[in-house]
């Protein structure tokens, strides 16, 4: 196991009508900006409910943030808490809300050109770059992306999708309430499993570094994912399915899984661009790229493949390569069982695209990626290749 340093100050606060706690953990004279999406947390009654729960605050709403969400938004929202000396914002939404969030906590107090924070990427913005953020809770109505209990984001900008990460943009407390989540569309439920299951994988199926406690806590969640994953598509309201899917998803990118283990974030890197170039949903780009990359690095993550193979889908017949091949296919399956369809050519992307793609890659500057630094744009081709 490699050394490492994990740090989480969020506080969670689980289950039913736990959205009461906002009230004892928002301070009582702070100006409120709450964050939200396209409108369903203000059509559901749920921002009306927490308008009452913070009673005499100064409250002022800013909607508007889209899935994937974007910088020219962000900063309308930026330039609201500088005029109306905002000190506390709530993030009432799933992932792209919260973290829109994290990254207007962050420009707001940012004195230079707030783009020079998406020039980071997966290094840290230091306490140099900026020293002092808004503070700000979250109140979840997506399980997907673990950004309820976590220091990163990811913005879209011009023409392509940047991580943002500081230890400053942790929520200070997050709500997770399932039966906040029972009126989500199949679809979107659908694609909070995928990402959670890549989330997982991307931190476990790499190369051992004998990090037991890690892998027993990745193949956990990956066999709760599958569990439970038919069920609460298709039972929106069973309780018991809809809860563990959400504290998976927080457990899956919380840090906990991926502290001392190398990590490959390829499938996640080749899937924000099919989102920004096609419009794909974000769990639908990993579910078509993640089976496709497991093919092609079989040999380099093949002990790993094997562990999978054997500890989360319990083969335990045939060869080795057989082994390998067979956990891929139910991998594949397992994400087609969703509702999610897992090729290129589903989405009516056609061949020809391919070299875009591989083009924006090294546009980006993602030439060298997994967990060995070796996957070059020549094996990102051979990966969106076999995944048409």
């Amino acid at each position: 196991m490699y050394n490492f340093e994990f740090y989480n100050p969020t506080r969670i606060f689980f289950g039913k009508n736990k959205i009461e706690v906002i009230d004892k953990n928002i301070p009582a004279t702070a100006r409120v900006l709450i964050t939200f999406g396209g409108g369903s947390a203000k059509r559901s009654g749920l921002i009306d409910k927490i308008r009452t729960i913070l009673g005499d605050r100064e409250v002022i709403e800013f909607g508007g943030i889209e899935p994937n969400p974007r910088y020219e938004t962000l900063i309308k929202a930026v330039d609201v808490v500088r005029s109306e000396k905002i000190d506390y914002i709530l993030a009432v939404g799933g992932g792209s809300v919260i973290d829109g969030t994290k990254f207007i906590t962050l420009a707001s107090n940012y004195n230079g050109d707030p783009s020079d924070l998406l020039k980071f990427g997966f290094r840290s913005i230091s306490l140099d770059v900026v020293s002092k953020v808004v503070p700000f809770g979250t109140v979840l109505t997506l399980p997907a992306t673990g950004s309820e209990m976590n220091d990163g984001a990811v913005i879209s900008f011009e023409h392509g999708k940047f991580p943002v990460m500081c230890e400053l943009a942790f929520p200070r407390f997050s709500v997770l309430d399932p039966t906040i989540t029972f009126t989500l569309p199949k679809i979107q439920v659908a694609n909070g499993i995928v990402d959670t299951f890549i989330h997982t994988v991307e931190q476990y199926i790499t190369y051992p570094v004998d990090a037991k406690v890690q892998d027993r806590l990745a193949e956990g969640l990956l066999q709760t994912l599958i569990e439970i994953g038919e069920t609460t598509v298709a039972e929106p309201e069973n309780y018991d399915a809809r809860a563990n899917l959400v504290w998976s998803a927080t457990m899956a990118l919380n840090g906990i899984v991926g502290v001392g283990v190398p990590q490959d974030w390829t499938t996640h890197m080749i899937g924000h661009e099919l989102t920004a170039l096609f419009g794909i949903d974000h769990g639908q780009t990993l579910a078509i790229v993640y089976p496709a990359l497991l093919e092609v690095r079989r040999d380099k993550k093949r002990t790993k493949l094997l562990q999978y193979a054997d500890r989360v889908w319990h083969i335990s017949g045939g060869s080795e390569d057989e082994k390998i091949e067979l956990a891929i296919l139910k991998t594949r399956s397992f994400f087609e069982s969703l509702g999610i369809k897992t090729h290129l050519s589903d989405y009516g992307v056609t061949a020809d695209k391919i070299d875009l793609i591989v083009e924006q890659l090294g546009e980006h500057g993602l030439t060298a990626l997994s967990e060995t630094g070796d996957l070059t744009l020549d094996i990102s081709r051979a990966i969106l290749v076999k995944a048409f």
